[in-house]
């Protein structure tokens, strides 16, 4: 790794927050969809759904969070397919600069970008009635999940846009993901669900995260849920940074 690698890195980062001032309908754009599901199966569905106890809102939000990561990565695949076509990734590859440091800046970019989306729906679920007992430690776990799930995301974004020949080819990867959390407990307890549908719901990694963070905002024991959700997200971080890593030096080289 070059010695110059964090600044060149942190200069990087700085282009591509720039782009994203510069077009704040991208950030817009991707809590919109969110938000339009909280606001559609709350005020719509939710009377029809049976959580027992809990509030449909409480129970929603953690997989709308993660409908809401799913949808924002879409741009990292967006911006990565704009610059290798635009000829970026050359022209720094000529400068005194650290490789995989462009590559660092979009992963960061998409990171920082999704976190921001995160705190909109949030801050919306709160005005629609969420509520939580969370403690502080609780409120980390839960960033510390969320953070771990939008860079495993990203990475498998970084993927696609690099190797696609369109730009609908680039973001369409997006959509088997944003559809995944319907098929999980995100929306509906898994008990209600037919055999076998049950079980991939189950055995999903969205089913345990989303457990995991509705147990962590409910204060309620979180089980083993925790412990599969982090090593789904690390599981699939370390396989997708391998994968993007290895197409992006095939790319350059």
């Amino acid at each position: 790794m070059s010695t110059h690698f964090f600044a060149d890195t942190t200069v990087l980062l700085g282009r591509s927050l720039r782009h994203i001032t510069r077009s704040v309908d991208t950030v817009i754009t991707t809590t919109i969809m969110p938000i339009a599901m909280l606001l559609l199966f709350v005020y719509v569905f939710g009377g029809a759904i049976d959580t027992g106890s809990v509030s449909y809102v409480n129970y929603l939000l953690p997989g709308i969070l993660l409908i809401t990561v799913a949808s924002g990565i879409a741009y990292t695949a967006f911006r990565l397919f704009t610059d290798m076509q635009g000829g970026i990734f050359e022209r720094f590859q000529s400068m005194p600069t650290a490789r995989s440091a462009v590559l660092w800046a979009h992963v960061l970019t998409s990171l920082i970008a999704n976190l921001i989306s995160l705190v909109v729906v949030v801050l919306v679920a709160l005005l629609m009635g969420f509520r939580t007992s969370a403690g502080v430690l609780a409120w980390l776990s839960v960033a510390g999940i969320l953070i771990l799930f939008t860079l495993a995301l990203t990475w498998i974004a970084v993927i696609p846009g690099l190797t696609a020949k369109t730009i609908d080819g680039a973001s369409a990867f997006s959509y088997p993901l944003i559809f995944l959390p319907f098929l999980s407990s995100a929306f509906v307890p898994t008990d209600t669900m037919p055999g076998p549908l049950r079980f991939f719901a189950e055995h999903q990694p969205v089913t345990s995260i989303v457990n995991a963070v509705r147990a962590l905002f409910s204060q309620q024991p979180v089980g083993t849920d925790i412990w599969i959700a982090l090593a789904w997200c690390v599981g699939i971080l370390v396989v997708a940074y391998a994968f993007a890593m290895n197409t992006y030096r095939r790319k350059i080289s």
